[in-house]
């Protein structure tokens, strides 16, 4: 029997053509006993070595080879894509370097190196390389895969989308190139064009989970949850260890507020990958939704060991401490958060910027990144502009049109707008309530369209078929907001108004609703939009808010039987060390005085309790009111004597509403709109001597009214006759404002003038 090198060698050849790998390894052991160097044996050895993905292996017997022949390129080449395939990128780039010099016509060989400096992030090299593999062989699929690939990678997603289109012309049944150009459509906020071509790519392999899974995805762009959960059920069944479906299921559960589903499924993405950081961020979302925030900071805190850096992560964190009144270290992390934001970061959404930092300037770098999340997008084309008509058409969009602050704030202005020049219709993406509330917004509008199961782009698309002239962003970046719809381009005049006290930052958004309080001469820089000055308050109110005729007595609201009692019903979030400080202060200076503050729940209670103890202040000097119905909720604020408002983030509803049951309050302007709200709200009812400045004028304030009751009787007595006949509570003359402001910004853009600066008095 011929047992020469060069016959064993040839032997191996022909068992591994007919795939018998292990025979073939045999017969180059052999041949390697007898003749140690030879090329041939040592460079097939590394290809079996490579098919039995024993990489490592393999390139030692590629660098023997290339010891013997350091002129083959082919043994670069496949030494090179050994070092690759075993995660050593860097060592495979001279291999890949003399590869492409001693075949420089070899495609393959490019498109190698390309991928090898994709990985090191040599992003524009790597691209080069594609582009070379591409001009020796146009029809070379994985090289235009790749390139696309890579630039969708870097958010080149028309260009990447190209390159899918050829590659899908020369291989139209390869489901890989379906489901990028799917991806990339999905990625290019085309969800209903990606859907086809995620079907196809099922089609081709319908046994693969990541088309599913993808597919998925487009759904819940599109608002199409129930489809969406049963494409992640398909795609958990064939591959039920990828944590990333699991992921996105528990995100689609969590979006139709099915939260404790979404628990479990955040739960078991996080046991199959515990360093997945969006699983344990999103599942510390869903729980702060479910207010179960103790547990929400555990698994933030476990976001931030894996990702220090995370956009929007410290934010969300510090948030839920705030929401329970946990205090730890709170001052030095709204300096860390202040210091990142000042270097560039994105630590934090908009919102909760608001609540720990009085800094405008701060909140519009803030809002400026997080509109990045939003960007334009043109997809709908440009609003043609119509004939004019009677009447401006505004649209109002709100998650809130129920039993909600914003709606209790709003309710009259609605009805109150003159049907003869405008048209009012509402855009509602909040649930479908059956509250009183809810009736009465459904008859105080032209028209009520809902719009909860829309994506953004359909959406605007709605409010563009309506032909609103104005459309009116009633939510900014409160929670469950949806800025994309605006982003959209909605309608050719977009306003920020209400519910969000601050500038969005977002380019498409052209006004901001406030006034001359909210936002001073020096401040206006701080504020992307236009600003329609109104000449009272920005805020709107409804003077049919019912008092109720009930006569609570201190027993049953736990107040003393006797003292002075300061109070601040302000959600528990807005309670700043800072702030707390100060009320603490007034109350050991007035004996026997408590402070009345809104229960958010027994954790909130027993912190704030023990802050006070902290400050030495007995507990038992803190009472707090449980929920009850707005009518009886304002009929009880006669058993105050002092509203106290918070900084940086005051009081607004809640300042209407103590106003409007008579009870004056006290406020400390800052520098940021949501600290001037009160101060806003107490000039337009002309008490104007509430209004502090400083924090040692707010609490010196506080504790002379409470010391002198002849001076708050005065206050109250003011309040009492300016109550109906100052323009806070003026709806009628507000809307008159707020309409006058309305049609200077359609007047402009009718006269193809940009959006100006609006003074509506």
């Amino acid at each position: 029997m011929n047992s020469s090198p060069d016959f064993l060698v040839h032997q191996a050849i022909e068992y591994f053509q007919q795939g018998h790998v292990d025979r073939a390894e045999r017969s180059l052991q052999q041949a390697l006993l007898t003749e140690p160097h030879n090329f041939d044996a040592l460079h097939i050895m590394g290809v079996v070595c490579v098919v039995q993905n024993r990489h490592s292996e393999a390139a030692g017997f590629f660098r023997k080879a290339i010891a013997i022949n350091p002129d083959s390129g082919l043994a670069h080449y496949n030494l090179a894509a050994s070092l690759s395939a075993a995660d050593d990128d860097h060592a495979s780039l001279p291999h890949h370097e003399h590869a492409v010099r001693l075949t420089p016509d070899n495609a393959d060989a490019w498109v190698n190196y390309g991928k090898s400096l994709a990985n090191l992030k040599r992003h524009d090299e790597a691209l080069d390389c594609y582009r070379k593999a591409i001009r020796i062989d146009p029809h070379h699929v994985q090289a235009l895969g790749n390139q696309g690939a890579l630039l969708a990678g870097l958010g080149r997603y028309e260009e990447a989308l190209t390159c899918f289109e050829k590659a899908r012309g020369l291989a139209p049944n390869h489901p890989a190139t379906w489901l990028n150009m799917a991806n990339t459509l999905r990625n290019l906020k085309r969800p209903e064009e990606a859907l086809r071509y995620y079907d196809r790519a099922i089609q081709l392999d319908p046994e693969h989970a990541d088309s599913w899974c993808n597919k998925g995805n487009a759904l819940c762009d599109l608002k199409r949850h129930d489809a969406a959960l049963s494409h992640y059920d398909h795609a958990i069944r064939l591959a039920p260890d990828n944590a990333d479906i699991w992921y996105n299921k528990a995100y689609a559960l969590a979006s139709v507020k099915r939260h404790d589903e979404a628990l479990e499924h955040y739960d078991h993405a996080v046991r199959l990958a515990p360093d997945n950081v969006d699983a344990w961020y999103k599942m510390g979302v869903t729980l702060n939704e479910l207010k179960r925030y103790r547990d929400a900071l555990g698994c933030y805190d476990q976001a931030l060991r894996l990702e220090p850096d995370r956009d929007l992560l410290f934010g969300d964190r510090l948030s839920a401490k705030m929401s329970i009144c946990d205090w730890c270290d709170a001052e030095t992390e709204f300096a860390e958060l202040a210091n990142r934001i000042a270097s560039g970061k994105n630590p934090s959404t908009p919102f909760t910027v608001l609540g720990t930092l009085d800094s405008p300037s701060l909140q519009r770098k803030t809002a400026e990144r997080y509109a990045a999340y939003f960007p334009a997008d043109p997809s709908l084309g440009p609003i043609i502009k119509h004939p004019l008509r009677d009447k401006i058409r505004i649209g109002y969009f709100s998650h809130d049109f129920r039993d909600h602050a914003t709606a209790f704030l709003t309710a009259e202005l609605f009805e109150q707008h003159d049907r003869n020049k405008f048209e009012v219709i509402a855009l509602s993406f909040g649930p479908d309530k059956t509250d009183r509330m809810r009736a009465r917004l459904l008859t105080a509008f032209d028209k009520f369209i809902d719009i909860r199961d829309k994506s953004d782009q359909q959406a605007a698309h709605i409010a563009r078929e309506l032909g609103i002239d104005i459309a009116v962003d009633l939510q900014g970046y409160q929670t469950q907001h949806r800025p994309g719809i605006f982003a959209h381009r909605a309608a050719p005049i977009q306003v920020n108004y209400l519910a969000f006290p601050g500038t969005m930052g977002a380019n498409y958004i052209d006004y901001l609703v406030a006034d001359k309080t909210l936002i001073p001469a020096e401040s206006r820089q701080h504020y992307a939009e236009k600003i329609a000055f109104l000449p009272n308050a920005y805020q709107p109110n409804d003077r049919q808010r019912t008092i109720s005729n009930r006569k609570f007595s201190r027993e049953e609201l736990g107040l003393p039987q006797t003292g002075f009692v300061f109070c601040c019903f302000n959600t528990n979030y807005k309670i700043t060390p800072r702030t707390f400080d100060g009320w603490m202060n007034i109350l050991k200076a007035v004996d026997d005085s408590v402070l009345w503050l809104f229960e958010g729940g027994e954790t909130i209670a027993q912190n704030l309790k023990m802050e006070a103890t902290l400050r030495g202040v007995s507990a038992d000097r803190l009472i707090f009111a449980s929920y009850m119905n707005l009518p009886d909720h304002l009929a009880r604020h006669r058993l105050a004597d002092l509203f106290l408002d918070t900084l940086p983030y005051g009081a607004h509803t809640t300042a209407s509403d103590a106003l409007w049951a008579g009870l004056p309050i006290l406020t400390c302007t800052g520098e940021s709109f949501a600290s001037r709200v009160s101060a806003s709200l107490l000039n337009a009812i002309h008490l104007p001597e509430l209004i502090t400045q400083s924090q040692e004028d707010y609490e010196r304030l506080a504790i002379d009214l409470a010391m002198h009751p002849a001076k708050l009787a005065e206050i109250k007595r003011k309040l009492a006759v300016n109550r109906l006949t100052t323009p806070l509570f003026d709806t009628s003359l507000y809307a008159r404002h707020l309409e006058a402001a309305y049609t200077t910004m359609f007047e402009r853009y009718q006269a193809d003038l940009p959006p100006d600066d609006i003074d509506a008095g």
